[in-house]
C-alpha cells in the first residue's frame, strides 16, 4: 500500500491540526471530571464547556444559548427534521421542501417523512447546480412549515443564496434550516446576518476531530431533541458531553475564521489552475458552476473513464482524492448529486472530486496534475 503523499480529498475530512490537538490535551488529560458533576473536578469541565459554546457562537455570528453540541453533521441534520416534523404533526402543516442534491443526512430523513404522509417538494438545481429562489417561492404552500437547503453541495461545492432564500421563509412563517457542513470554514458565513433559523455543522470537515458538530437553534424555534435522557444541555440534546471535543470545535472555528482571507487568496488560485489546466483534457467536463462554488473545491468528470479505477491508480501514487461523497461510497449507482445538475449515468460515474484545504500546497497541486494526465494519456499537465 502506498503513502498518501499528496491528499486532496478534504470535503470528507480534514488533518486535525496542531493547534487543535493543544486545544484539545488538557481535557483529555487531567481536566477529565464530568461537567454535571458538583465537585471541582466537574465545574472545571462545566467551565471549559461554556467557554467552548461562546467561542464557537462568535465565530458563527449568533448567541451561545443557541449552540447545541451533537456527534456531527448527520445528527444535526437529522434533529433538525425530526423536530420539524414533530411540530408539524402538531399544526397540520405537513410540507417540507428541499433541494434535489442534498445530502443523504437531509435526503433520507425526508424519504421515511414520505411513507408517513408527509409531502415533500425537491427542487431543481440546474445545470449549474443552483437553487432559484423564485423555485422556493413557487413551491411553497400554505401547508409548508420547513425548508432546508444546504449552503454549500457536498460534491461539486456551488454556493447557494441562503440568505434570500432564509428570507422568503422568514416572512412566511416558515422554518430554514441549513446544511453548512462545506460551508463552514470556506466561506464567510454568520448565521445572523444569512438569518436562518437552524443550522448544522461539523468538525472533522475544518481540522477538527471527527465526532464533534453543532445544531445551531435560533432563538425561539421550538426544538423536539432526536435524543431522551438526561438534562444536559437543557435537555436539548442528552448525554455527557464530550469537553475536549468541544474545545478542539472552539479552536478550529477561531482558527479558520482568522485565517480565511489568506486561504481564500490561495485555493483560488489553485482552484483556477486546476479548472483551467483540466479543461485542457479533451474527456473532462467540469461540474457546477464556475465561480459560485468554495475555492476549496472542482470536480470534473472524464469520458471513457471509471471513478474508481482514477481513485486507485492516483492512490498508487500517492495522491487521495475521491469521486463524490464518502457518505455514498460503495454505493453502484450514479451520484444523485451530478444527476441533479443533468450529468448522464457515464458522466457521473467517471467523477472525480478534488478538494483542498489550507494545508495544501503548490506542489501539491503540480503533482497531482502531473499524475492525471501521465493516467489520461495526456501529456503531463504542467504549468
Amino acid at each position: 500500500m502506498s503513502e498518501t503523499k499528496i491528499y486532496l480529498d478534504n470535503a470528507a475530512t480534514t488533518k486535525i491540526t496542531d493547534n487543535v490537538i493543544e486545544a484539545m490535551l488538557p481535557w483529555l488529560k487531567e481536566g477529565y471530571g464530568n461537567a454535571s458533576s458538583l465537585y471541582s473536578l466537574g465545574r472545571k469541565s462545566a467551565i471549559a464547556l461554556n467557554k467552548a459554546r461562546a467561542q464557537c457562537a462568535e465565530a458563527l455570528g449568533c448567541d451561545s444559548r443557541e449552540i447545541i453540541f451533537t456527534s456531527g453533521g448527520t445528527e444535526s441534520d437529522n434533529t433538525a427534521i425530526l423536530s420539524a416534523a414533530h411540530s408539524a404533526r402538531e399544526s397540520g402543516k405537513r410540507h417540507f421542501i428541499t433541494s434535489a442534491f442534498e445530502h443523504h443526512a437531509i435526503l433520507r430523513p425526508m424519504e421515511r417523512l414520505e411513507k408517513e404522509g408527509f409531502t415533500v417538494t425537491y427542487l431543481p438545481v440546474y445545470e449549474n447546480g443552483i437553487v432559484r429562489p423564485a423555485d422556493l417561492e413557487a413551491a411553497i404552500t400554505p401547508d409548508t412549515s420547513f425548508v432546508s437547503v444546504m449552503a454549500v453541495n457536498n460534491e461539486i461545492g456551488t454556493i447557494q443564496p441562503i440568505k434570500e432564500l432564509a428570507a422568503i421563509c422568514r416572512e412566511r412563517g416558515i422554518i430554514f434550516h441549513t446544511d453548512a457542513v462545506q460551508a463552514i470554514g470556506n466561506i464567510p458565513f454568520n448565521i445572523h446576518e444569512q438569518g436562518v433559523d437552524m443550522l448544522s455543522l461539523s468538525g472533522h470537515k475544518l481540522h477538527a476531530p471527527k465526532g464533534i458538530g453543532i445544531l445551531y437553534v435560533r432563538d425561539g424555534v421550538p426544538l423536539a431533541p432526536a435524543l431522551l435522557g438526561g438534562a444536559q444541555q437543557g435537555g436539548r440534546r442528552p448525554g455527557t458531553e464530550n469537553i475536549a471535543a468541544a474545545a478542539a470545535l472552539a479552536e478550529a472555528l477561531r482558527a479558520s475564521e482568522a485565517g480565511l482571507s489568506e486561504k481564500t487568496a490561495k485555493l483560488l488560485a489553485f482552484r483556477g489552475r486546476l479548472i483551467n489546466e483540466i479543461s485542457r483534457i479533451p474527456s473532462a467536463k467540469l461540474n457546477g458552476d464556475p465561480i459560485s462554488r468554495i475555492p476549496s473545491n472542482v470536480n470534473f468528470s472524464f469520458a471513457g473513464q471509471e471513478s474508481e479505477t482514477l481513485i486507485l491508480k492516483l492512490d498508487l501514487r500517492g495522491i487521495a482524492v475521491s469521486g463524490g461523497s464518502a457518505c455514498a461510497s460503495g454505493s453502484l449507482d450514479p451520484s444523485h448529486v451530478l444527476k441533479a445538475i443533468g450529468c448522464t449515468p457515464t458522466e457521473a460515474k467517471g467523477s472525480l472530486r478534488i478538494t483542498m484545504s489550507d494545508l495544501t500546497s503548490g506542489s501539491d497541486i503540480s503533482g497531482f496534475l502531473e499524475a492525471l494526465g501521465s493516467i489520461l494519456g495526456q501529456a503531463p499537465i504542467r504549468d
